[in-house]
């Protein structure tokens, strides 16, 4: 098996196009797999989970080769327990983390075994399985969603929006839910915080490859309850079959996809949410 591997493109990469950069080998710590990786275009830094070693990781932007990571977050005092996706407020200096039944919040800057800034848990947070999340430091607003279900469940993800700097067992500010909204699960989440828009895929149920219902949808983060996304990519043109992963370009007016049954990015030129 090839070792995991970090590939650099540069923004206009087609099919068949070799990485300006590849971060790969033993000192990088890299795992065999790797569900999130955030920029922080103001620290030019980026940051890496590792769900096996329970570790965040953070490299310098322009980290090539078999190059180590600059900090590691990982110990007891963490709290981590699978660690799949997080996110960056670069405005803040903090670091999101969906973990299970909880949301830790640590520190830009941290490193070692070290407690987090803050914790969110408690029957009143409506955590089930948070798995992803994105924070908007504008609206000052995050917003979270349980990311694994399966086709025999009666479970459905939601979208819990809550106070940026909420800890302890707080309720959501506001709950995205229902079938005019057409989620299933959500497998990553990205916001435009200048227009406090929220992007979110859709992949359908986790056991099946090629599931009905997927989309990538946009929501306002001032939505609330059982309410259609405002926008939808979906349909045989947009050649989604299974989207994982999103990201939004504002420079060039873009929302990235990456699909899992494509085992390709695909981009759309998506003027409306800029």
């Amino acid at each position: 098996m090839a070792h995991p591997q970090i590939a650099a493109f540069a923004r206009l990469a087609k099919e068949n196009t070799k990485p300006n950069r590849l971060i790969a080998g033993q000192k990088t710590r890299l795992s065999r797999t790797m569900h999130d990786i955030r920029y922080d275009a103001v620290n030019d830094e980026f940051f890496v989970t590792n769900p096996f070693a329970r570790a965040i990781m953070v490299f310098r932007g322009g980290a090539d080769g078999e190059e180590a990571p600059i900090r590691v977050i990982q110990g007891p005092k963490t709290q981590l327990v699978g660690v799949d996706r997080l996110d960056v407020d670069t405005v803040h200096n903090e670091i999101y983390v969906p973990n299970d039944d909880s949301i830790l919040v640590f520190a830009r800057n941290a490193s070692g075994d070290v407690a987090p800034l803050r914790v969110l848990k408690g029957p009143d947070t409506g955590l089930d399985a948070a798995g992803t999340l994105a924070v908007d430091p504008i609206n000052n607003v995050f917003v979270t969603a349980r990311d694994t279900v399966l086709s025999g469940e009666g479970a459905r993800s939601r979208l819990l929006i809550f106070d940026r700097t909420a800890s302890g067992n707080t309720k959501p500010l506001r709950v995205i839910s229902g079938p005019k909204t057409g989620i299933i699960r959500v497998n990553q989440l990205q916001i435009y915080a200048p227009k406090g828009w929220l992007v979110a895929t859709m992949p359908g149920f986790y056991d099946m490859q090629e599931p009905d219902g997927i989309f990538v949808g946009i929501w306002s983060v001032h939505d609330n309850g059982d309410v259609a996304p405002r926008w939808k990519i979906a349909g045989p043109k947009s050649l989604i079959l299974k989207p994982r992963g999103v990201a939004i370009n504002p420079k060039d007016k873009e929302i990235l996809v990456a699909d899992m049954r494509q085992n390709a990015v695909l981009t759309y030129y998506f003027p409306e949410i800029f």
